[in-house]
């Protein structure tokens, strides 16, 4: 073992604040667009930093919502992407959507700083073109879009 060899690493993450104001800018958007979602901001790591559920948006698109910001950060691509990925591989097309957890369409965006991954959001409750625009808010409101 040497000195010169680091065993621990830093990793950078959203803050909470961050977090925070990222899902009031994408309930805004959505109310202004009149629909309901529920949105959700995790680490880079995938776990749960901030999570907002207006009031009326669907029981069911809650953990939808958290799942899209885990895939997203988890991947480091949109959940939008996912289509056409799995549009050129059957094995992956039969098989990778039956991973729990996993959300392969619209509406989950990675949390990128300076291109480093800090994290993700999603949003579930309007069609996946409305859940990513809203999450596009959601960093547009922290200048990380």
């Amino acid at each position: 073992m040497t000195d010169s060899i680091p065993w621990s690493v830093g990793a950078r993450a959203i803050s909470a604040e961050g977090a925070a104001a990222a899902i009031q800018a994408a309930v805004a958007h959505a109310a202004a667009l009149g629909i309901r979602i529920n949105v959700a901001v995790t680490d880079s790591a995938g776990l749960l930093m901030a999570f907002l559920r207006m009031p009326g948006a669907f029981l069911h698109s809650v953990e939808i919502a958290i799942d899209k910001a885990y895939t997203a950060a988890g991947f480091g691509f949109p959940t939008s992407q996912w289509r056409e990925i799995l549009a050129g591989n059957e094995a992956l097309r039969i098989g990778l959507p039956l991973r729990p957890r996993l959300v392969v369409f619209g509406g989950g965006l990675p949390i990128r700083e300076d291109e480093v991954l800090i994290g993700g959001i999603g949003v579930s409750g309007g069609s996946a073109e409305q859940d990513e625009e809203c999450a596009r808010a959601g960093l547009k409101a922290i200048g990380l879009e």
